[in-house]
This record gives structure tokens, C-alpha cells and sequence, in this order.
């Protein structure tokens, strides 16, 4: 008898890891994309799991679900030993010669558009028994919580909690088009922008307002309260409205480059250094863990290389 409770409680942890997935997504759809099974699968597990348990071990709501005291006591009493075991297989399979496996990983729009889905293709080719998904969005994820491996990010700094591993360096720049420019004129200074059609990146914050300092050191911030028609929370999107003629906008030097290169848009104020508009550096990030998979290691590998040069305005 004894056995065969040992039996019924050892098929039931496959069970117990989908509630983790559950309580970490707080969905049974996201759980069921996380796991790569279907959503009728998902619920068919946890009501298994509860009939198992004699307990409700999920709250359900129109609107998310939750666990119950019973659900997450499971849940953390058990989370350590999963987190054992994901580490230790993910050790084992490095003992293999070449990476492989799957590989999560997300990046915002413009950047991973622009910069880092050309490379993937060498980078596969290189290591043909990996796979990646490529999450492109400007929602800041929680990277256990969504279950990626690592997170593309131009950010000014990075969480304690995570590693992160610098690409490249990285600037903003102010940019106009040559027919913008024609009739509204160029500014010399940074309070000349004060008369000009300033686009900006859409953030919570109030007022919006950009800082420069001298390119030459020395000399005090000066920041300037900025009016435009038009603001959105993607470079590539400000690009195309500077393009259009309908103002001067920040960009990263990443989404401004080739076109500076082309003659479409004109760097503007050249003594003056852009203040905290994006983050100063390209970083690769992760939650800090004893253990790195080897697919992560090459892949920041693969992108420090191909990155190292960064993307200085006016060069190349």
C-alpha cells in the first residue's frame, strides 16, 4: 500500500512544477505557452494536482489566477528542489562538446530589429544545435517570471540581483532632417530648442525636458523643457517622424547611424553631449545564478564580438 502511495505521489511531479509555472506567469495561458503544452492541458493538470492534494490549490478570477495558502505553500516549499534540478540537467547537458537546446531571449523593438536578428543568423550557423526565440518588445520583462535566459538591454544600469555583461558603449544624438532644417533653422545652442518642434520618447514622467553637458568637459548641465507634436516609446517610430520632416528628435546612435551616414539626417550640436535620454551602454542581462549556461556564454560571446566597434555616429 505503501508503495503504491509512493507511486501515485512520485507521477505527480510534473504536476507540482506546472503549478510553479502557473504561480510565476499568473495565467494559465502564459503557463501553457511557457511549457509548450495547450491551455485544456495546463488545467487539466492542476485539477489532477488538487483532487491528489483533497485541497483547492488555485483561485480562479475572471480576471488572473491566484494561489491559495495550500497552492503556495506547495509552491515554495518545493521551489528550491526544482531550482536543483534545472541547474544540475543544465550542467549536464554542458558536458557536451557544442551548446545546445533552447535559448529565450528578449530585446526591445528598434534595437533588436535593427542590430541584433541579422546576427542570429551567423550565430546559428556557428552553433546549429541551438535554438533561439526572439522576443522583441519594449516591455520590461521579468526574466524568471517569463522565463527567458537572458535580456538585450540599453539601460544606464543594471539591478544587483542580475549580471550583466557590457556589448558596447553607446550614445544619443540629436538629429534633424535637411528639410526641417531649412525652414526652421539649425540651433547653435541647447536653449535654442526652445523654438523647435522637439520629438520625444513617450515616458511616464511628467513635463518633458532634455539635458546636455559640453562635449568638452568643464562647464555646468543645461536642460531645456521640450514641445512637439507627435512622442512615441520606440527609436525607429521617432526616426521615421524626423524623416518626415516634423521635427528634431534623440535617438541612440543605433537608430540614427546610417542615416547620418546617408546625409538624411543631420547631427545636430555638436559641442553638446545628450543627458540621460537612453542608457550609456548595451548590456547583455541575467538573473544572478551559480550557474551560466554554455548556450548563454557563447551567445554573449557572439555578441561582444560582432558589437565591439558600437555604433559611432559619422564612422564607417
Amino acid at each position: 500500500m505503501a508503495f503504491m502511495k509512493k507511486q501515485q505521489i512520485d507521477a505527480l511531479w510534473a504536476h507540482v512544477h506546472w503549478l510553479g509555472v502557473l504561480a510565476d506567469t499568473g495565467s494559465y495561458t502564459a503557463a501553457a505557452q511557457r511549457l509548450a503544452v495547450s491551455k485544456a492541458a495546463m488545467s487539466q493538470r492542476i485539477s489532477e494536482l488538487e483532487a491528489a492534494a483533497g485541497v483547492p490549490l488555485v483561485r480562479r478570477t475572471t480576471r488572473s489566477v491566484r494561489l491559495t495558502e495550500a497552492g503556495q505553500s506547495l509552491v515554495d516549499s518545493t521551489r528550491g528542489a526544482f531550482a536543483q534540478i534545472e541547474r544540475s540537467f543544465a550542467g549536464v547537458r554542458d558536458l557536451a562538446e557544442t551548446p545546445q537546446g533552447l535559448l529565450r531571449v528578449t530585446v526591445a523593438v528598434a534595437l533588436g530589429r535593427q542590430h541584433i536578428a541579422p546576427l542570429v543568423a551567423g550565430f546559428l550557423r556557428a552553433y546549429p544545435d541551438l535554438r533561439i526565440e526572439l522576443d522583441l518588445s519594449e516591455r520590461l520583462s521579468s526574466l524568471v517570471q517569463d522565463g527567458f535566459d537572458l535580456a538585450i538591454r540599453h539601460v544606464a544600469t543594471v539591478p544587483e540581483t542580475h549580471v550583466a555583461w557590457t556589448l558596447c558603449e553607446t550614445r544619443s544624438v540629436l538629429v534633424g532632417s535637411p528639410d526641417y532644417l531649412v525652414r526652421r533653422g539649425t540651433p547653435a545652442r541647447p536653449e535654442d530648442l526652445a523654438g523647435h518642434d522637439c520629438l520625444s520618447y513617450l515616458r511616464s514622467e511628467g513635463s518633458p525636458s532634455w539635458s546636455f553637458e559640453p562635449a568638452a568637459g568643464g562647464g555646468a548641465r543645461v536642460s531645456v523643457g521640450i514641445r512637439g507634436s507627435f512622442s512615441a516609446n520606440n527609436s525607429e517610430v521617432l526616426r521615421e517622424a524626423v524623416l518626415g520632416g516634423l521635427g528634431v528628435a534623440l535617438l541612440p546612435d543605433f537608430s540614427a547611424r546610417l542615416y547620418v551616414a546617408s546625409g538624411r539626417l543631420v547631427p545636430l550640436l555638436p559641442d553638446w553631449l545628450p543627458v540621460s535620454a537612453y542608457g550609456n551602454r548595451l548590456y547583455a542581462v541575467r538573473p544572478y545564478s551559480a550557474h551560466v549556461p554554455k548556450a548563454v556564454h557563447v551567445f554573449v560571446a557572439y555578441l561582444r564580438e560582432a558589437l565591439k566597434d558600437g555604433f559611432r555616429v559619422g564612422e564607417g
